[in-house]
């Protein structure tokens, strides 16, 4: 055991050195940090409801645990939350808890450039789409960009999983070829009178263009658009969009109404249908790499009625005409991809794809697996947390750490006399343990170590204090009944300490986890750092502890009870070699 004890350390080690993590990560109060505070919008100007604050509160929460910061702090200020996320450069972790991030599944209906073409252009032909079927997402993006030009590219996949679902693929290939439908007509049909493209000097209509760019005169952006099914309104809001002044980001779209949008590079704009899935209907969502292209990806998995409805909506799709047969994901107002369906899809499971990194990808589907938010938000200030403060409070802890240590050790050295060698070793391979951990933790959990995680790694001292004191007395009583050698004493005595020693570590971690999951904030940190050294307290008491006293029983110092070696005639109120009686079983 002790070999083994010794290999995970000296592995912990090198892991350690191999990441060039030496140091923990320290927490808000002790790194300092961003302090940022969200104020809620409301579509008529009202106070929100306190059950939306809270369940926003909530929200904020797991998507902040979920992104591996721990120390983070969120909780309401009157009508606002205030954010506090420890270190510095956490942007990213602002912009994601402060999205409504409600996904929506919409069958688009139609489809036109995004902005009008500047006065006195000429409206000859649109333009031709790279031959690339992925996307650049785009430096700062939450989500791959539907496209990089002018006209919409193939963006995304949504494609079931092919280790659960039976059949159905939908690819964007068919955004690069003209197919038959409302999107593909061509220059040779007659110019309806009063079309601007008939005058002189307009140039004349445009030619075949993809399915997805329908041809568009100066004057005339329904040009293409098959207005059947669609809503007038919906209709009229097309017609005069410009994406390039879009403010509908973060719009809080109602999913029983035909939505208009833009991509979210503001390059193309949508007439979508009513949500057919919307994000309360995903399962999970998780990130990914796709074993065929090594793309980065994100994977859904939907609940309740979204498996059917899912089907429902890629039947109609497939059925469809262009660009009727493509499905847009709406995120926050934004048309982050409309991949065209090339197969019904069934089993509940779908995919995003596109040109995601391994950042935006875990972004978006932390987005989606934790909600959406209740409410809009704006942020009113951001504010820089110094630290000053947190380094003498450290300062102050770890002399108070010290202190403690040093009067264990001496209590230790006075009491048990060469039995307090082993109390002092072993406490000092708990804070080896205890100290890798931590750091590892931090270098691949998000671990950030603060004031309430110290607090309890401090008070974990007497923990583990008590656990070799249990199994010290317990051999110290075997003796006293007359063993007829230290060994025997120290296998039978061992028998029944690590009864105790295992039920009073079972509380402590019992009480630690429930504290953990009720607590917040500073409560749960000292929760964890206590969960944390009782099973570090358990794995030395068995694996150095207990082997190293047996290892010490075969030294004649401690086996003829020399005066030092706290087992002593005169400490055992009997000689060590005088048996009572036969040794007892356990």
């Amino acid at each position: 055991m002790l070999l083994l004890l010794l290999a995970i350390i000296l592995a912990m080690g090198g892991v350690m050195l191999l990441n060039k993590a030496y140091t923990p990560e320290y927490g808000l109060d002790l790194a300092g940090g961003t302090t940022v505070t969200l104020q809620p919008i409301t579509p008529n100007g009202s106070a929100p409801s306190q059950e939306s604050l809270d369940l926003a509160v909530n929200i904020i929460r797991e998507r902040v645990n979920g992104s591996g910061i721990s120390d983070a702090e969120v909780a309401k200020s009157g009508d606002n939350i205030v954010i506090s996320v420890p270190g510095v450069g956490q942007e990213e972790v602002v912009k994601l808890v402060g999205t409504t991030a409600e996904l929506r599944f919409r069958q688009v209906l139609a489809i036109g450039a995004g902005s009008p073409p500047p006065p006195g252009e000429l409206a000859t032909q649109a333009p031709t789409p790279s031959p690339s079927p992925t996307t650049s997402g785009g430096k700062g993006t939450r989500a791959p960009r539907p496209t990089d030009s002018a006209a919409p590219k193939p963006s995304a996949t949504a494609a079931p999983d092919t280790n659960t679902s039976p059949a159905g693929r939908a690819l964007s290939s068919g955004l690069l070829k003209p197919s038959p439908g409302a999107g593909s007509e061509s220059s040779t049909e007659p110019a309806q009178p009063g079309d601007q493209s008939s005058k002189p000097g307009n140039g004349s209509a445009a030619p075949t263009a993809p399915p997805t760019a329908p041809p568009t005169a100066a004057d005339d952006p329904m040009a293409g658009v098959d207005p059947t099914g669609i809503d007038p309104a919906a209709l009229k809001e097309f017609q005069t969009l410009d994406c390039a002044k879009q403010t509908n980001r973060g719009a809080q779209d109602a999913p029983d109404k035909q939505y208009v949008g833009c991509s979210t590079d503001g390059s193309t704009k949508f007439i979508l249908d009513k949500a057919a899935v919307t994000g309360t209907s995903i399962d999970s969502a998780s990130s990914g790499v796709d074993q065929t292209t090594g793309e980065w990806l994100v994977q859904l998995s939907f609940k309740g009625q979204g498996p059917d409805q899912w089907s429902k909506v890629t039947t109609t799709a497939f059925n469809s005409q262009a660009p009727r047969n493509q499905i847009a994901m709406v995120l926050d107002g934004m048309v982050i991809s409309a991949p065209v369906i090339q197969e019904p899809i069934t089993g509940g499971r779908a995919q995003i794809s596109g040109n995601f990194t391994q950042v935006s990808a875990d972004e978006l589907a932390n987005q989606l697996k934790y909600g959406a938010l209740p409410l809009k938000f704006e942020k009113s200030s951001i504010d820089e947390v110094s630290s000053t403060l947190g380094a003498d409070q450290l300062r102050g802890g770890l002399i108070a750490g010290a202190i403690g240590l040093l009067l264990v050790v001496i209590y230790s050295m006075l009491y048990y006399r060469g039995l307090g060698v082993v109390s002092v070793l072993s406490l000092l391979v708990a804070t080896i343990v205890t100290y890798q951990s931590v750091v590892l933790l931090g270098a691949f959990a998000g671990f950030r170590l603060s004031l309430p995680h110290i607090i309890g790694l401090i008070v974990s001292i007497g923990i583990t204090a008590d656990s070799f004191i249990v199994y010290f007395e317990r051999i110290r009583d075997e003796m006293k009944e007359g063993r007829r050698s230290l060994r025997t004493a120290i296998e039978v005595a061992w028998v029944r300490a690590r009864r105790t020693i295992l039920i009073a570590d079972a509380v402590m971690f019992i009480a630690a986890v429930v504290l953990y999951f009720l607590a917040v904030g500073g409560v749960a940190g000292f929760a964890f750092a206590m969960g944390l050294t009782t099973l570090i307290d358990i794995a030395v008491v068995f694996m150095f502890t207990k082997p190293f006293v047996a290892m010490l029983a075969r030294l004649k110092f401690f086996a003829k009870g020399h005066k030092l070696s706290g087992l002593d005639a005169e400490r055992m109120s009997e000689t060590v070699t005088a048996p009572k009686s036969a040794p007892q079983e356990a």
